[in-house]
């Protein structure tokens, strides 16, 4: 059975550019033979810049944390979503790993899709 793994990466602010590098972390965690936990991808039936709908995206991305193997990490900024996050995991005592650029590179070869 493949780990799951919790796919944490900011969202607010540039959303299309996020989730862009999400479709980037998503494949790198695919194929490093893993079963990504994706929430972000709930931004695109959600509107994020709605605060009733973002909490709706958040409960229901903390509500899938229960069932993660691990969390990973992405990213060079820390939103207060992924803060939050991150102490979910914490209480839960669920792995954290950060996942560098550098090893998305080596994985995917450069910024490939």
């Amino acid at each position: 059975m493949m780990k799951k793994v919790y796919i944490c990466a900011p969202l607010g602010g540039n959303i299309k550019e996020n989730l862009e590098q999400v479709k980037r972390y998503t494949k790198y965690a695919l194929i490093c033979g893993t079963a990504p936990v994706v929430p972000h991808f709930y931004a695109l039936c959600l509107n994020d810049d709605i605060p009733k709908e973002r909490e709706i995206g958040l409960a229901a991305g903390l509500s899938l944390l229960w069932f993660c193997d691990e969390m990973w990490i992405f990213g060079d900024t820390l939103t207060e979503g992924m803060r939050g996050e991150i102490r979910f995991c914490q209480n839960l005592n669920i792995h954290t790993k950060t996942v560098k650029e550098k090893e998305i590179q080596k994985v995917l070869g450069g910024n490939a899709l």
